[in-house]
């Protein structure tokens, strides 16, 4: 018994299909096939209410949960970035309260909240580190 070349099976499968392509498929149909069912016959009348197995109710009572430790705290920056925070945040929401509210704002402390947000974010994108902490990481890990 001589086995064909597994090359020349796939270049025979590969012909068969470019032979084919676009013809339909003639299926071979039973006759004694019924058919699509009734509407009436979809739904399976045997299933019991009374067969209900409630231990499955009681896994939300578990006693092996996983309980998550405490997070650690969040851990506040230096002194001179979170004051430049500050600036570039806490700026834009003294002038948002002014205005929603009505007062009138003095122009000095205008300008010196519009001053602290500019030199706020100028100081933070100066001190923004030039490279990142892994020179091996592109950014994938979660």
């Amino acid at each position: 018994m001589q086995r064909e070349d597994p090359d020349h099976q796939d270049d025979a499968a590969w012909q068969a299909i470019v032979d084919n392509y676009g013809d339909r498929v003639e299926l071979d149909a039973a006759e004694d096939d019924p058919g699509p069912a009734d509407d009436d016959d979809r739904y399976d009348d045997s299933y019991d209410d009374d067969t209900y197995d409630d231990s499955y109710d009681d896994l939300d009572q578990a006693d092996d949960r996983f309980v998550p430790g405490q997070p650690p705290p969040v851990p506040l920056p230096p002194p001179d970035r979170l004051l430049a925070w500050l600036g570039v945040f806490g700026s834009p929401t003294v002038l948002l309260v002014f205005v929603v509210l009505g007062i009138g704002m003095p122009t000095w402390l205008g300008w010196l909240l519009v001053g602290g947000f500019v030199i706020g974010f100028c100081y933070l994108v100066i001190r923004m580190p030039g490279s990142p902490r892994d020179p091996w990481d592109d950014g994938a890990r979660v």
